[in-house]
């Protein structure tokens, strides 16, 4: 008689989902944080019981053990209440170094202060609280949904006797901070607000906006600015701690709401903004929105950095993906992200970036600013000069950075004689590993280098690279960087020296696949003679700048070469 089988193990495909605990034991959790915020608030204990221990329970029954992010910062269980406790703490913190209600009396901020700080708090814990509507789906172990509009999680998984609930995420959420604005009634009831709004008609105003994701252009609003200042800085020091301790999560992914808003706050006020002026950054045509590139990308890099936004990105490319990814802006085409235009009295085509929709800048601005009459985009096929013959037609000089192929021009100048070695731009020495010559790699005479790395490479790498690969260019100092066999030589130090820990390099690089091994079996670092001296650093792949013929460098080495 035949032996049975071994059964096959089977594997629950069921999801364990989440306790329904007592709020009590999630708050015991974050003792330490909360004695933390007890401290700065300066409070006696019963004080410190009544305006904001009772918050943070009410917040903690609406957010339970529900993760800010599906697969991010904060994506762990009872992610979204740690989110909102941090951000409540910095932001509370940094109303010590700030003045509210300048304007007024001393008396009269004295009474305000308090309020002030308050609101802060409230502001801080409830910023994000738009993500109970926007990105989940709570259930029940029959299948009942969470009704998040009409009461808390745990008041209603109390209601129902469930002993767990279960969470789906929604499928391609769209960001909405003004829901927060209904789950607000569950975590401060009408007494505090009516509290806040006693001799003042500006506090609550700001509060909401803060949370709403709405801007006040008519008063300068400082609760929102150490919130969002301290939302980046929270994302951003677990976004680190996660890449050290769980692999690598998406970086930038929270940066679009900044940018947005720095777009709109100098569209708004900067005079350098405004519409259709001569030297203008944006520029209203029948054919769209445009903002001149990367210019635009270095004032938004200025205002944020006067705002000391943790892990915001210097490098306009990281920019440019960031905000493509988000839908603000459109690509001109596949491969080609930037526009050519060419505004009335511009002497030349100018390099831009399209909006999305003219009303993610315009909307709210009073008087609204009136499109041309003419289309801005750039033609190169409608230039009077003749095209040469299996030649791309004529490009601005700040041309979209794509990889350039070998024998592309891109000027009207026919192509010289492969012999003019006078008239080719040689790229810094490529040196062949164990080779007694060197090997130049060429490009064309108009050709622009620039980084072209993945949006998932972390954000302080990339600008860090791109500053590096920058200097390849004329008139950018002394190159510090250069090409060998198989693709580009960055020196370890340089990284060092813009405050990039090599090794948080190395492995952010090597996880986006963009580094090359001169030996396979070997280290990934290469050791080579610059600038006079032996230095170790890392080949980047050439296909990760663009301007480089890839022609000139060699395939990798093969499997136990």
């Amino acid at each position: 008689m035949p032996a049975t089988p071994t059964p096959v193990t089977c594997y629950p495909a069921s999801d364990p989902g989440f306790a329904a605990v007592p709020v009590d034991d999630l708050l015991a959790g974050e003792a330490d944080l909360i004695a933390r915020i007890k401290l700065c608030y300066g409070i006696d204990r019963d004080g410190f019981e009544r305006d904001v221990l009772t918050l943070v329970h009410r917040y903690a029954a609406c957010v339970h053990l529900l993760p800010a992010t599906a697969d991010n910062y904060f994506s762990k269980p009872g992610g979204l209440l740690r989110l909102g406790l941090e951000t409540a703490f910095f932001s509370l913190q940094g109303t010590d170094a700030h003045i509210f209600s300048g304007r007024m009396s001393i008396s009269a901020r004295r009474q305000l202060e308090p309020r002030w700080r308050h609101a802060t708090f409230i502001a801080g814990l409830c910023c994000e609280l738009h993500r109970l509507m926007s990105h989940i789906i709570v259930t029940d172990a029959a299948g009942e949904a969470w009704p998040a509009f009409l009461q808390p999680l745990a008041d209603w998984l109390a209601t129902r006797g469930s002993e767990r609930y279960f969470l789906r995420w929604r499928p391609q959420a769209v960001e909405a901070r003004g829901l927060g604005l209904f789950a607000l009634p569950h975590v401060v009831p009408p007494a505090v607000m009516a509290d806040l709004s006693e001799g003042n008609t500006v506090i609550v105003p700001h509060l909401l906006a803060s949370i709403g994701g709405i801007p006040v252009y008519r008063d300068h609003n400082i609760l929102d600015e150490l919130v969002r200042r301290s939302l980046a800085l929270v994302i951003d020091r677990n976004l680190v701690a996660s890449a050290d301790r769980y692999g690598s999560p998406q970086y930038g992914s929270h940066l679009e709401r900044y940018l947005v808003d720095a777009l709109r706050r100098l569209t708004s006020g900067n005079s350098a903004w405004a519409a259709n002026r001569e030297k203008s950054r944006l520029w209203f045509g029948q054919d769209g929105l445009f903002l001149v590139w990367p210019g635009a990308a270095e004032d938004v890099h200025q205002l944020l950095e006067a705002d000391q936004l943790a892990g915001i990105p210097k490098a306009p490319e990281t920019m440019l993906e960031l905000l493509l990814a988000a839908g603000v802006f459109e690509a001109a085409a596949a491969g080609r992200s930037t526009w050519s235009i060419q505004p009335p009295g511009a002497k030349a085509p100018l390099e831009a970036v399209k909006l999305s929709a003219p009303a993610i800048l315009l909307a709210g601005i009073d008087p609204p600013p009136v499109a041309l009459p003419q289309a801005l985009e750039f033609k190169p096929a409608q230039a009077s000069a003749p095209v040469a013959p299996q030649t791309p037609a004529p490009v601005p000089p700040l041309a979209p950075l794509a990889p350039l192929k070998s024998g592309t021009q891109l000027s009207l100048i026919p192509p010289p004689e492969p012999a003019a070695d006078s008239d080719v731009r040689v790229a810094p020495v490529v040196e062949t590993p164990g080779s007694a010559s060197p090997e130049p790699a060429t490009t064309p005479p108009s050709a622009t280098f620039a980084l072209q790395a993945p949006m998932r490479l972390n954000p302080v790498v990339r600008d860090a690279l791109a500053e590096a690969v920058r200097t390849l260019n004329d008139g950018m100092g002394p190159p510090t960087v250069c090409t060998v066999a198989q693709g580009v030589f960055v020196p370890l130090e340089e990284f060092g020296r813009r405050g990039v820990q090599p090794s948080l390099a190395m492995r952010a690089l090597t996880e986006a696949n963009l580094l090359v091994k001169p030996n396979r079996n070997g280290p990934p670092t290469l050791s080579r003679e610059f600038n006079g001296n032996p230095t170790v650093g890392i080949v980047l792949d050439p296909r990760c700048v663009s301007g480089l013929d890839l022609l000139g460098f060699a395939a990798p080495p093969a499997e136990g070469s």
